[in-house]
């Protein structure tokens, strides 16, 4: 194989190909001995069947195959020889071929530009830590408590109110009579909630232990039973008992019914809690700061086939009249995640960072607890389409390459207060609303910055030519 790099404008490369006859009999030949022992013709033995037999009747069909193969390998190889990395997928026109012939074509492709990544290790953040203070765990430990069930039952002769725990039996009757589903033991309602009927509660205000009451309440629209919807009921009640809400008493005892060694365990994990829940934003606030300043580093040429393509996502869903408005404005932002993505890529590859397929998988689990109730849905999402679950992996691996990023950059280390978080969590915010509403106009952008260019190197396609036969498109090949 020889290889001329021809026709160099910018990132623009031809890669004139050269393949002898010599090689490509013998690649043809290679393939006839592999489908002899498989034909079958009448008069030959399997195994036994002629060259000059095979070439008549499949000659056509295993030059394709052949040719194909040639194209792909060959191409490839030209590439990584050459240390060409494609920015999309090269085109392949076919220039002399065919059986006991040369074989040449032209490889034109479009590379990635060099970019510079040794500033990453210098880069500068704010790295946030909440400092949480002693009467904000004890709040926080408070709410809980107020939320917890203390009932305790109180004397037979205390009249149930509003927000007493009122136990019963109950038998409804509608028209005098019976009803599936028309019994209930043990029943308990919280007086003033409502959950049970509506109106039935209020009802129950002031009766005692051991009373007998009828109450009475309409049934609604989703009962089971559909004649009786909207129909009196009487419901001739039994109550059992009535408790009263007591405070609950804050000590090791409650500590440990939620779990805690002990109330100073229990203080150490609300705290660490409290820090979790503005943790993930305060570190998003980093990672956008180290986004902000990957943006600044130069890159000479951004590839004008990624742009095109970036800006078609951008534009996605909008008319024509809207896409022409906005071109400009969208070119610049297609440039400015283009070459982010280049250097995220270029950072990655360097310091060899991997997806393996736990991490994807823990990545769909964690989209999973984000909707109960759907997972049965997200799931058969991802299982039928392979792009969500190469997104999914395109997310962990540049948060992979932005957590190495902080690793190796110089954090400011900032320790603020709850107040002081939530401040500088609202401002970011507000800035991220006003640049939304400044360019109302456009459609949002997708999440990942490099979304144009994780899609790593791309085995090439050939031109579609009237009287020569094109070669099947190969598949992206994805290093990570």
């Amino acid at each position: 194989m020889k290889v001329t790099v021809e026709n160099k404008k910018g990132l623009n490369k031809d890669l004139k190909v050269f393949i002898d006859k010599e090689t490509m009999n013998s690649y043809m030949d290679e393939k006839y001995e592999e489908i002899k022992g498989s034909v079958n013709l009448k008069g030959f033995r399997p195994g036994k069947v002629p060259k000059e037999i095979l070439k008549r009747q499949f000659g056509k069909a295993v030059f394709g195959e052949v040719l194909d193969k040639v194209l792909k390998e060959t191409s490839t190889k030209a590439l990584e020889e050459n240390k060409i990395k494609p920015a999309g997928q090269p085109k392949l026109d076919l220039k002399t071929y065919g059986e006991d012939k040369d074989l040449e074509y032209v490889l034109s492709v479009t590379e990635l530009p060099k970019v510079e990544i040794k500033s990453l290790e210098n880069i500068k953040f704010d790295e946030y830590t909440v400092k949480i203070d002693e009467s904000e765990t004890d709040k926080r430990i408070k709410e809980i408590a107020k939320n917890q069930p203390n009932f305790k039952e109180v004397s037979p002769d205390t009249k149930a109110k509003k927000g007493d725990l009122v136990s019963l039996d109950y038998k409804a009757t509608v028209d005098g009579m019976d009803f599936k589903g028309s019994e209930g033991k043990n029943t308990q309602l919280t007086l003033g909630k409502d959950l049970f009927l509506k109106g039935f509660d209020d009802q129950l205000i002031g009766v005692k232990k051991n009373d007998e009451k009828i109450v009475e309440a309409t049934l609604p629209e989703n009962f089971p039973e559909k004649e009786l919807v909207n129909k009196k009921a009487k419901f001739n009640c039994k109550i059992l008992s009535v408790k009263k809400s007591e405070e609950v008493k804050i000590d090791d005892d409650f500590a440990k019914n939620l779990g805690a060694k002990g109330l100073k365990d229990l203080k150490t994990l609300i705290s660490k809690q409290i820090n979790d829940e503005y943790k993930n934003s305060l570190d998003q606030l980093s990672k956008n700061q180290i986004l902000k300043e990957i943006e600044k580093i130069k890159v000479d040429e951004v590839p004008e086939n990624l742009v095109e393509e970036e800006v078609k996502v951008l534009s996605q869903g909008m008319s024509e009249e809207e896409a022409k408005k906005n071109k400009k404005n969208y070119e610049e932002k297609a440039k400015t995640r283009i070459k982010t993505g280049l250097i995220l890529n270029e950072f990655g590859e360097k310091n060899q960072i991997k997806v393996t397929e736990q991490e994807v998988q823990a990545e769909v689990q964690k989209q999973l607890r984000m909707m109960p109730g759907q997972e049965k849905m997200v799931m058969d999402f991802y299982q039928k389409n392979p792009s969500a679950i190469a997104s999914l992996r395109g997310t962990v691996y540049e948060e992979k390459i932005l957590n190495l990023i902080k690793e190796k950059g110089k954090a400011n280390k900032k320790e603020i207060s709850k107040e002081e978080a939530e401040k500088i969590l609202k401002e970011a915010h507000k800035h991220d609303h006003d640049h939304e509403h400044s360019h109302g106009e456009e459609k949002k952008e997708t999440k990942k910055k490099s979304s144009s260019t994780s899609a790593k190197e791309k085995k090439p396609a050939t031109k579609k030519a009237k009287s020569k036969p094109a070669a099947k498109k190969t598949k992206k090949v994805s290093k990570k």
